[in-house]
């Protein structure tokens, strides 16, 4: 038996997302059926992050157990000739029988990217935000976010897991023109979180709440507001660190 870690990068437009779900099409069963037809096994793929319909990316670990003898590299190049284009493997790697792509991840990191300008080409990956931001409200409410907090605010309803502590190492706005660029990396992530943060903070920016208010719904989970989730089309998934495998 092998252990086979992937290096994916996807274009998550018109995805269901990354899990294999009945509406639609996944990245996950793209990538399934693509190796099954190569070498002719069932594998379970299993990804570092279950990223959300719509959202992209650069970084994406996975890892399947088979018996093939195949080579890694005749892997990732007849797997390439098969996927659909706005799927590309571009690592295939033989890892020790107990890696597991999510379980041993010990930090992820996302951009979110936002133009200021309405734009044609390339509209599927960024938020057009068309208000006026002041982008040092931005810079102080990402430097509040640093460290270890419960980001269960910001989350999705429906988020299932035992607690919503992360720690945060790492989060940072960019002002590159006309362009906005949010940074974060952390030891993990809710379901829907990222995009729960940049909403709330360009509602800060942007002056629909004060950033005491934004203080509050992070320390004292004050939800006498409405978080703001801003659109899937500006996430990606950057890369995904381990430990030693």
């Amino acid at each position: 038996m092998r252990n086979l870690k992937l290096l994916i990068e996807y274009d998550g437009t018109n995805f269901v997302g990354w899990q294999v779900q009945p509406n639609g099409r996944s990245v996950q069963g793209e990538i399934k059926n693509a190796i099954k037809k190569i070498i002719n096994e069932e594998v379970n793929l299993i990804g570092a992050s279950r990223t959300d319909a719509g959202v992209h990316a650069r970084g994406q670990v996975a890892n399947f157990k088979c018996k093939s003898k195949i080579s890694t590299e005749s892997l990732k190049k007849a797997l390439n000739s098969i996927l659909p284009d706005d799927i590309v493997i571009h690592l295939i790697e033989e890892v020790g029988l107990d890696f597991h792509a999510r379980y041993d991840a010990v930090e992820k990191t996302y951009r979110y990217f936002i133009t200021r300008n309405k734009i044609a080409i390339g509209r599927n990956y960024f938020w057009f935000v068309k208000y006026d931001v002041d982008f040092e409200k931005l810079k102080k409410c990402a430097e509040l976010i640093i460290g270890e907090h419960d980001f269960e605010i910001f989350s999705k309803k429906g988020t299932n897991v035992k607690n919503y502590i992360c720690y945060v190492k790492k989060a940072e706005w960019q002002n590159e023109g006309g362009r906005l660029i949010f940074e974060i990396t952390a030891n993990r992530f809710l379901y829907g979180m990222v995009r729960g943060l940049v909403g709330a903070m360009i509602d800060v920016a942007r002056g629909r709440f004060d950033f005491e208010i934004f203080q509050k719904i992070l320390f004292e989970k004050f939800r006498d507001i409405e978080i703001m989730h801003a659109p899937a089309c500006g996430l990606v998934l950057e890369r995904v660190e381990y430990g030693n495998i």
